[in-house]
């Protein structure tokens, strides 16, 4: 299992630490939720704090943007050091341009799904996307419940991968930990996003090799 822990739930006040924690461990990406306060109900951080992040992280940015017209911040976000740049679906007026612009600027495109969105609007976009993020919470805030129904939603989405042949790999945020990690592990799914789950332990990084060794 790949897993990506998520900035929103590390300490802002003192992030060094964390982030040198994330580069001892067993992590593969750093999760880091963009936020407008229009398309989700929250304002996290910018350009500035990614840039300043990517200079101590030694793992690829997996950057999810929670914003309106996301299309309009590409070289900014690959300026600013992301590897992966997720957006969401019902954020783009124009899904096929955006994802193009994302693999013209050098990075990996995701797409993501809220909760409420069905799998079946991704038949014309899979063959073409690195990653497909599921939410597994409603966006805008962390340390929420994990929402059931997201297990079938990562076996219906496995079972499109497969009859389109794309290669986009299953990410999964929101109510993650040791529990609902197995059961999306059996479900198909190949990322791991966590955050209270990890950050908020005494061992971040016994946390992060236990979620790793779901399967």
């Amino acid at each position: 299992m790949l897993v990506s822990p998520s900035l929103l739930a590390a300490d802002f006040a003192n992030l060094k630490p964390d982030l040198e924690m994330i580069n001892n461990s067993d992590a593969d990406y750093l999760h880091i939720d963009v936020m407008d306060g229009v398309f989700v109900p929250n304002i996290s951080f910018g350009f500035p704090l990614i840039e300043a992040v990517k200079k101590v992280c030694q793992k690829p940015l997996d950057v999810h943007l929670m914003i309106v017209e996301p299309q309009k911040w590409v070289t900014q976000i690959r300026d600013s050091g992301a590897y992966i740049m997720n957006v969401h679906l019902e954020a783009c007026l124009h899904l096929d341009r955006t994802v193009h612009l994302i693999h013209e600027a050098g990075m990996k495109a995701g797409v993501t799904l809220n909760p409420a969105t069905p799998v079946s609007l991704l038949e014309d976009i899979i063959d073409q996307v690195d990653l497909i993020l599921l939410m597994s919470v409603n966006p805008g805030f962390g340390a929420q419940r994990f929402i059931d129904n997201t297990l079938r939603k990562v076996k219906e989405l496995r079972s499109l991968i497969k009859t389109s042949n794309s290669r986009a790999l299953i990410e999964v945020d929101g109510g993650i930990n040791e529990y609902t990690g197995k059961l999306l592990a059996q479900a198909g799914a190949d990322i791991l996003v966590s955050g209270s789950f990890i950050f908020n332990s005494s061992n971040p990084l016994e946390r992060i090799s236990s979620l790793k060794a779901l399967s």
